[in-house]
């Protein structure tokens, strides 16, 4: 496919997902990272509406 028709498809809506190679791709800065955080009783209990020891 030429870039004039891809931009043109891409453009118009159209799905392109089938002519692109998807195998290697990455999202630059998007990578994910495990931490740990301690939150206030309060804090928790506030945001989900119930006490922290019946969750």
């Amino acid at each position: 496919m030429k870039a004039k028709q891809f931009d043109a498809d891409f453009n118009g809506g159209k799905d392109i997902t089938a002519v692109l190679d998807l195998s290697q791709a990455r999202r630059p800065l998007q990578k994910q990272r495990r931490i740990n955080v301690d939150f206030p009783d309060w804090m928790i209990e506030s945001s989900i509406g119930k006490p922290v020891g019946s969750v």
